[in-house]
């Protein structure tokens, strides 16, 4: 009796490893955290006595300085969180498309399909390589825009954070199809707000006493001026940041699926952690 040898099982297929952060990025990265946190949430700790709660019109302008921060971050994370050529170069399509895309919907409410794009992107390439884009993204997108200003370093410290959660949401090598997409909406939608709350915080200040019952008052206490502040966010941003969640849920599970398949194919045949080299033809 011939007994025929079973044919060899296929090999799994590789999966996309994520770009990670070394270690000293990493620390860059948490430093320029707790110093933006700091720059966005001062005005609920701040003493009423100190000289920034006297200077409130002029603090956000002296903490747009954390661009400096940011751009040093973005450029350790870029020469020694593993970002070879080949990371180097899908970092500046990704940027690319997501800053053609914000124009898409200027002064529209809500309307900001780069969201959606960076949640997938920082899903499939990890935090490191998602907040590095998110920050890229946002400055390259400033420049396109012409918004450039004081604002820029936050929206580009918010949209890292936003970019970096999704590559923190769990099940990255396990969950796939329908509940992916679930998942990555969810985060997308709640995000959103997120986001949009957190760049409130920045030009809250601002306002001055041009509505009082809204506005921030330095000689308040941090309770009264959470009460304000969250009614300012409803009485502000609460129809836009809505538009803006609902759209990248939306654009999450109609294009998801392909999205999310071509970043994986493009990470798989990239191998980042391959070295590039370059041999001689031979003679």
């Amino acid at each position: 009796m011939n007994h025929h040898p079973s044919p060899p099982s296929p090999s799994p297929r590789p999966r996309p490893r994520p770009v990670p952060f070394s270690p000293r990025s990493l620390a860059a990265l948490l430093l320029v955290s707790l110093i933006g946190g700091a720059a966005f949430v001062w005005p609920f700790f701040a003493d009423p006595a100190s000289q920034v709660s006297a200077h409130a019109q002029d603090a956000p302008w002296l903490f747009a300085g954390l661009l400096v921060l940011l751009v040093g971050v973005v450029g350790a994370t870029i020469s020694e969180a593993g970002l070879g050529a080949k990371a180097v170069a899908m970092l500046g399509v990704l940027a690319a498309a997501g800053a053609a895309l914000r124009p898409i919907g200027a002064g529209t409410a809500g309307i900001e399909p780069m969201f959606f794009l960076m949640v997938l992107s920082g899903r499939v390439l990890g935090p490191g390589f998602g907040f590095t884009l998110g920050a890229v993204t946002m400055f390259s997108s400033a420049l396109l825009t012409g918004g450039v200003g004081p604002w820029m370093p936050f929206q580009m410290l918010s949209m890292g954070w936003f970019a970096m959660g999704a590559g923190l949401l769990p099940g990255a090598n396990r969950l796939r199809g329908r509940a992916e997409l679930a998942l990555l909406a969810a985060y997308g939608f709640v995000a959103a707000f997120a986001y949009g709350t957190v760049m409130n915080l920045y030009g809250w200040p601002f306002i001055g006493s041009l509505a009082s019952n809204i506005a921030f008052d330095a000689a308040a206490a941090p309770a009264v001026n959470l009460a304000r502040f969250v009614a300012y966010c409803l009485a502000t941003s609460l129809g836009w940041d809505l538009g803006r969640a609902v759209v990248t849920v939306v654009l999450t599970l109609s294009l998801g699926t392909p999205v999310l398949k071509a970043l994986r194919r493009a990470t798989r045949r990239a191998a980042f952690e391959s070295a590039v080299t370059f041999t001689p033809p031979p003679r």
